[in-house]
């Protein structure tokens, strides 16, 4: 198993994992969705691969068969990200056939590493039931907040 960091020749990958990453999360996608998610796809990876987004791969058989991308945002510090770079981990997926190989556990390992090596403070994530324990694992813990969670949907 080969790991490595994706660059900007590698869009339509990219691009694909993501689809069939949001694909398996959420079911059925609209075609209008699908246009419209790609078309933006091509934009954010073109403008923060490997700046401020990080994406690792696991192939196998010169096969992209997993990933784990890192989106860094930049904010005021505060004690809980002393440096003010925060990061989201997202889009952990492995394909099927390949599940259960460790392939998650290294593209995740080399993510944190390159958080660590851009000064990144803390790592935040939404974790699915199947994906808890691996994150665990690694020492991610729920977060513990006196604020509420909260969103605004505008689109």
């Amino acid at each position: 198993m080969n790991i490595r960091k994706a660059t900007i020749n590698d869009m339509d990958i990219l691009i694909q994992l993501r689809l069939d990453y949001l694909l398996t999360d959420k079911g059925n996608l609209e075609e209008g969705e699908l246009k419209a998610i790609r078309s933006q796809l091509v934009t954010y990876f073109t403008k923060h691969i490997n700046n401020d987004f990080i994406a690792i791969f696991a192939e196998i058989d010169n096969h992209i068969v997993s990933t784990a991308f890192l989106a860094i945002a930049e904010k005021p510090a505060n004690p809980s990200f002393i440096t003010g770079k925060t990061g989201t981990l997202l889009n952990v997926f492995t394909y099927r056939d390949y599940r259960r190989r460790g392939c998650a556990t290294k593209v995740i390992s080399q993510v944190i590493e390159e958080a660590k090596q851009l000064g990144v403070s803390l790592i935040e994530l939404s974790a699915t039931p199947d994906g808890e324990p691996l994150y665990k694992k690694f020492g991610f813990v729920e977060a513990a907040t006196k604020y509420t969670p909260m969103k605004l949907q505008l689109f």
